[in-house]
């Protein structure tokens, strides 16, 4: 008898708990509706050529733990920022994200520090050497292919103004 007075009572609470954590999962962007901000930015290289890139910004912890996940495609000349608040050592990983990218550590100042490739869907953490306070990712080889590389800067001001 008290097993059956429990049992209506569980299942409720098992409803009610399933759609709680749907509706959370819903508002958290777990469904891909998250939005990210734009910004037109540019690299400077030390040759002094200046090469436009578009970004989604990537500014809280929700737009950066979504990335570029669940994508299939990504232009050259397109990309996604991670703005954090602070130099740090980052880290990333290729969970759940389809398509090869390349990603570069940027100083504070806009300075690209270390560029590496990621191949999709890859669990193993790519680890910046040195702290950084933005990560770029774009297109797998995009970096080369523009005549980007370290010790090139990445135009900052049109980002603060986004920020």
């Amino acid at each position: 008898m008290s097993f059956k007075k429990r049992t209506p009572c569980r299942a409720v609470l098992v409803g009610v708990f399933l759609l709680v954590a749907a509706t959370r999962c819903m508002a958290s962007g777990a469904s891909g509706d998250i939005r990210f901000g734009l910004a037109e930015l540019s690299i400077e290289t030390t040759a002094g050529v200046s090469i436009p890139i578009s970004v989604e910004i990537a500014i809280d912890d929700e737009q950066r733990a979504q990335g570029l996940m669940n994508r299939n495609s990504l232009e050259d000349g397109k990309g996604m920022i991670f703005v954090f608040d602070r130099d740090q050592i980052m880290s990333f990983w290729m969970k759940n994200t389809l398509i090869p990218l390349s990603i570069a550590f940027i100083s504070s100042d806009g300075r690209i520090l270390e560029i590496h490739d990621m191949k999709p869907l890859d669990l193993n953490s790519t680890r910046s050497n040195r702290s950084a306070r933005y990560a770029l990712e774009v297109p797998q080889g995009w970096f080369s292919r523009a005549g980007i590389s370290v010790g090139d800067r990445l135009r900052l001001d049109a980002l603060l103004n986004q920020t």
